[in-house]
């Protein structure tokens, strides 16, 4: 509040608060003092007069002369401040009384000494009359102790106080008086003081403004005067600044203006180079992009033609060429990917998705995947997941998948012999995110100082000799590098040349919601299991996995071991009900292992194999599938093995009993369109499925009621009842029924990126973009059903929708998308055929109606069914169609006359061909 008042405010609160306080204080003192002698004079007084009273009064009480002591009294009322007068005899019975009333009660004396009594208006003394009393007023003399009576008086406060106010009143009087003549002074003195101060603001405020012209006079004061003398000087020196500065600005005023041609000329020039920067960049994207799909495509022909043609009977050294065919070409495919997501990832395009996933099944699946490249080398592929470490993240997991894959790579790449683990461990936690450290640790060659330098540069190797053994670009780590920083990550890598490298990967994740889905089964404690693991990080790594599903695991060094310890078992300890062996071709031959097993089952114990993944068919042979697993062991499945094993949930009904009889998988097709339809039901029946087809969802629904299957392939869009309404429909009866989630595998001929999303949180387990091979589908049904199917070798139906100049119809390559069988080339072809005109009827009503729901299901119904023919012209038609429809595009409706322009092109090559006309066809 001080710091808003004005000089004049703060002189006069400078000058009066003092004063006042000092003039209050010192009043107040002397009018205290004052009130105080005024009362020790009035008590005085009194006492004075009640000691006057005893001897006048005391021969009066001897003789009880109430008439003389009445006279006495009288006179009494006479003196300043007396109210009330009283004689007593000596036991207090009253003589005589003159005045009002006694106000005051009466003290309690002794009889001997004066005492008093005292309220806010009066003051009552009672004096004892005694025999001395009496000697004073000359009677003889007697005992000067008796008591003759009492004589009591009452004093009056009121003199005193009025005598007081007006002392009181006389000072303040004063006070006030001294106050406004000291206020008075104040505003004297701080009106000389704020004139000229207020006079110089206005000289600066005008000297603001730009008046430079301004001088501030004389001011009265020395003080003063110099700082208008100041202030006079400074805007001298502004105004001659000025002056200077005006001329200055004409003359570069000047310069500029002749120079403003050369300007003009440059920007010119600097906008036609930036024009050409721009251009040479977008030529460069666009020469990537085709150049890699013009590349992409004769590999995937190169591929899938290989692929058909190992089908057939061939010799064992054409086999041989057609492998390394296949391996070559697929190796330039890896490396053409890697530099499509090298240049995406410098362009700033690449997006990450934030969806939930599962840390220990995006781990899991990882090493699942690699795991025959380093069995082959003979390398033990670990997992170890810290039982602190959240498992439900939200992320991008198949850029997270990616970075591990590389790095996984990588590691059995450089490592010829040993194992290669990979870690994930809690660094930080809060409430809504996790701080992770994966790591991938191995025993390879190592690193060196040189190495480290250049290892996350583009286009560096680790071994860039002219005899190097690995091949690739470089540029896996440095997408990984790239990858990590954008999910707000870092990497790096621990090694020293001989002792092997550790990748790391340090990384802030928010956390997902857990769902029950998410969560094994209940644990099964009270169950004892041996495990027989002779590599140390291995057994360690299952160990750990066996103690999570409630297990009392017991570790032996051999089968030989296990042997004994069933043949004579402890006496306080549990038997053992199973055992998880860990085997091999080398040291455990089939024949003898299964030997082993039927003895270990005849003493009560049950036994789950874990072995390589490209030995896995040879044991399969021999055993049944429930006993033997690939590793690295995958803790769901081997959760689901062990639940079987110990009769804790019922086998499967379709699952074999029979060692040598092979596990046939029962599938659910569901597609309305026949020729897609067709087609995946013939690739899944040729590599030895079981194959149910519907074509509706309300089929599909009825048909998972009524009867148990172990995978649903569910195309997305169909009429009615689609494949999101028919997958909620199925989960909640397998809800309300108890009954195991089937598996459920979309099938779409376009999806995009959030479409994807949808649908994995719509209730799917997977998705699949057509065209379909038969690698894919055996892939997806060993993932999520663990049984292998009869693989011969996939298809890759490369997709030519994107190259401009296509052919109407290609034969080739609607046997290639028919794998290979031409007699369902033509029929697939001769059914698009046969619904293209109805198909091309209800588009274009469609329109009419501006249906756009109607669109987008017949679209991508024909597109669907380009996608299994030989018609590259209509299906990059129908995929741009579709493409503008789902996102809105103002772009949509050329792209539908462009649409209905290749039906019209198809049929009328088809026409050519076959002299027939399509049937509803009006061109």
């Amino acid at each position: 509040m001080f710091k808003d008042l004005g000089i004049k405010g703060r002189v006069l609160m400078l000058t009066l608060l003092p004063t006042s306080l000092l003039t209050l204080v010192l009043g107040g003192y002397f009018t205290w003092v004052q009130l105080s002698d005024m009362r020790s004079q009035l008590i005085e007084r009194g006492q004075l007069i009640a000691e006057q009273l005893a001897p006048l009064s005391a021969p009066a009480l001897v003789h009880n002369d109430a008439a003389l002591l009445q006279r006495i009294a009288n006179d009494a009322l006479d003196q300043p401040d007396v109210r009330a007068v009283t004689f007593l005899t000596p036991d207090r019975a009253r003589l005589a009384h003159a005045g009002p009333s006694i106000l005051t009660p009466a003290p309690s004396g002794d009889g001997s000494h004066l005492s008093m009594t005292s309220s806010l208006d009066t003051t009552h003394f009672l004096l004892p009359v005694l025999g001395r009393h009496r000697s004073l007023s000359g009677a003889p003399e007697e005992d000067a102790d008796r008591l003759l009576g009492w004589v009591e008086l009452e004093l009056s406060h009121h003199g005193t106080l009025l005598r007081g106010y007006r002392s009181l009143f006389t000072s303040l009087l004063l006070v006030l008086t001294g106050l406004v003549v000291t206020a008075l002074l104040a505003l004297r003195m701080s009106r000389a003081i704020s004139a000229p101060l207020r006079e110089i603001a206005q000289g600066v405020a005008q000297l603001k403004e730009g008046r430079l012209e301004t001088r501030l006079p004389a001011l009265g004061s020395h003080e003063l005067d110099e700082l208008a003398a100041g202030i006079n000087r400074m805007a001298e020196a502004l105004q001659s600044a000025q002056e200077e500065m005006q001329h200055n600005i004409d003359q570069a005023t000047e310069d500029v203006r002749q120079n403003l041609e050369t300007i003009e000329i440059q920007n010119i020039e600097l906008d036609l180079a930036r024009k050409e920067a721009l251009e040479a960049s977008r030529i460069k994207s666009e020469f990537l992009a085709n150049m890699s799909h013009e590349i992409r495509t004769p590999l995937n022909g190169i591929i899938g033609f290989t692929n058909l043609l190992q089908k057939s009977e061939l010799t064992s050294r054409q086999q041989d060429y057609l492998g390394t065919i296949q391996k070559s070409a697929e190796s330039l495919l890896g490396i053409i990917s890697e530099i499509l997501d090298f240049s995406k990832i410098e362009a700033g395009k690449l997006i990450l998705e934030h969806i939930p996933f599962n840390l220990r099944e995006l781990i899991q699946d990882t090493l699942t995947i690699l795991a025959p490249a380093a069995h082959e080398k003979q390398l033990e592929l670990v997992s170890l997941i810290y039982r602190d470490t959240p498992l439900n993240l939200i992320g991008d997991p198949l850029r997270l998948k990616q970075v591990l894959t590389n790095l996984v790579s990588n590691a059995i790449k450089f490592t010829h012999e040993g194992s290669i683990a990979v870690r994930a461990m809690l660094e930080d936690e809060n409430e809504d995110s996790v701080q992770l450290r994966i790591s991938v640790r191995d025993t390879g060659i190592g690193l060196t100082n040189a190495d480290l330098r250049a290892l996350f540069q583009a286009f560096s190797q680790a071994d860039n000799s002219l005899s190097r053994q690995t091949g690739g670009t470089g540029l896996g780590l440095v997408i990984s590098k790239r990858l990590v920083e954008q999910m707000g990550g870092e990497i790096g890598v621990d090694s020293s040349s001989g002792d092997g490298s550790e990748f790391w990967i340090s990384l802030t994740l928010p956390k997902a919601r857990s769902d029950s889905d998410d969560l094994l089964p209940a644990p099964h404690s009270g169950h004892r299991v041996a495990l027989c693991e002779p590599h140390e990080l291995t057994r360690a790594a299952l160990h750990h996995q066996l103690e999570d599903c409630g297990l009392e695991v017991c570790e032996f060094d051999d089968l030989q071991a296990l042997q004994a310890a069933l043949a004579q078992p402890e006496a306080n300890q549990r038997p053992i009900q199973l055992a998880v062996l860990s085997v091999s071709l080398q040291a455990n031959p089939p024949e003898a292992l299964r030997q082993t097993i039927r003895e270990f089952e005849q003493q009560g114990c049950k036994s789950l194999l874990l072995c390589p993944t490209i030995e896995q068919s040879q044991y399969n042979a021999v055993l049944p599938d429930g006993q033997v697993q690939s590793k690295p062991a995958c803790t769901r499945k081997l959760h689901t093995a062990l639940s079987e094993l110990l009769h804790l949930r019922p086998a499967r009904k379709d699952k074999p009993t029979q060692p040598n009889e092979r596990q046939t998988p029962r599938l659910l097709c569901v597609d309305d369109n026949p020729a897609n339809l067709l087609l995946v039901q013939t690739l899944l029946g040729d590599l030895g499925a079981q194959v149910v087809a519907v074509d509706s969802g309300l089929a599909a629904v009825e048909a998972v009621q009524r009867e148990r299957f172990d995978m649903v392939f569910m195309d997305v869009q169909m009429p009615g009842m689609d494949g999101r309404q028919a997958t909620e429909a199925i989960r909640r009866w397998e809800h309300q029924r108890e009954v195991e989630p089937v598996p459920i595998v979309a099938l779409t001929a376009h999806a995009l990126a959030n479409e994807k999303r949808a649908l994995l949180q719509g209730g799917m387990d997977d998705y699949l973009t057509k065209p379909i091979d038969e690698r894919q589908l055996a892939q997806v049904v060993l993932k999520w059903t663990g049984i292998a199917l009869n693989e011969r070798g996939a298809s890759g139906g490369g997709d030519q929708s994107t190259v401009n100049g296509l052919s109407v119809l290609d034969a080739d390559e609607g046997l290639r998308l028919a794998a290979g069988k031409a007699d369902l080339a033509a029929d697939m072809l001769a059914m698009l055929l046969a619904s293209l005109g109805a198909d091309r009827q209800a588009i274009r009503l469609a329109r009419e109606r501006n249906d756009r729901v109607t669109l987008i299901e017949r679209v991508h119904r024909l597109h669907g069914a380009t996608r299994y023919c030989g018609v590259p012209q209509l299906r990059a038609a129908c995929q741009r169609a579709e493409t503008l429809l789902k996102q809105n595009d103002p772009q949509a409706q050329p792209a539908l006359d462009e649409l209905d322009q290749a039906i019209g092109e198809l049929a009328r090559a088809t026409e050519s061909h076959t002299g027939q006309r399509l049937p509803h066809d009006s061109d």
